[in-house]
């Protein structure tokens, strides 16, 4: 297992051949538009972690933008709605198609509020992640060997849930309302963005 870190973006032909790809983002705070965005890490499931330090303000990294965009690529999240709205106002690009542990858990778990990236990785995997480098500088100049570690260790097992929660969703006949859910979550990112944030638009008030 190796963590690389890159500059601006990802180099040329890194995740060629692969189906899924695990991501997320780091930034300077939650909030879409006053906060910018920093870091992006990947993994193809195979151990290795691609950390980008993007450049801002200009964002210039054509590859990651292609590979966010590809059509026969899935790009796995856990609780993608922010990073897919992070890279439709920052990158310009709608990100699909797209799969969330976040979201498989909720469907899946209904016996548990713990959905946070932290439980579900212990429940499931018996893996105990970090969060102390969570709030840090993403905005610095350079990464640490801690931030690069953090950043790796968010994306290296989403694989992993993603197996164990098809299993139980699948299970609990819940895998076709999963898909559906998955189908919609580049535009529910686009009404956070819109100005919808706070809405359930569903609701009957």
């Amino acid at each position: 297992m190796a963590n690389f870190v890159h500059e601006g973006d990802l180099p040329d032909g890194v995740f060629e051949g692969a189906e899924i790809i695990a991501i997320d983002s780091e930034t300077m705070g939650l909030r879409l538009r006053r906060d910018p965005l920093c870091v992006v890490q990947l993994s193809a499931g195979d151990g290795d972690a691609h950390v980008v330090r993007l450049s801002r303000p200009d964002y210039d990294c054509p590859n990651l933008k292609a590979l966010l965009t590809n059509p026969k690529v899935l790009k796995l999240f856990h609780f993608g709605r922010f990073d897919i709205a992070m890279f439709e106002l920052h990158l310009g690009v709608v990100t699909a198609p797209v799969y969330c542990t976040k979201i498989a858990s909720k469907l899946a778990r209904t016996y548990t509020d713990r959905h946070g990236l932290k439980d579900v990785t212990r429940e499931l995997l018996g893996v105990e992640l970090s969060k102390v480098q969570q709030s840090s500088d993403w905005g610095a100049p350079s990464l640490s060997v801690d931030q690069v570690a953090y950043a790796a260790s968010d994306v290296l097992h989403l694989h992993g849930l993603r197996l164990k929660l098809n299993a139980m969703l699948e299970r609990e006949g819940r895998m076709a309302l999963a898909q559906h859910a998955f189908d919609y979550l580049p535009h529910r990112a686009s009404l956070d963005l819109a100005g919808w944030e706070e809405m359930d638009i569903f609701a009957h008030s």
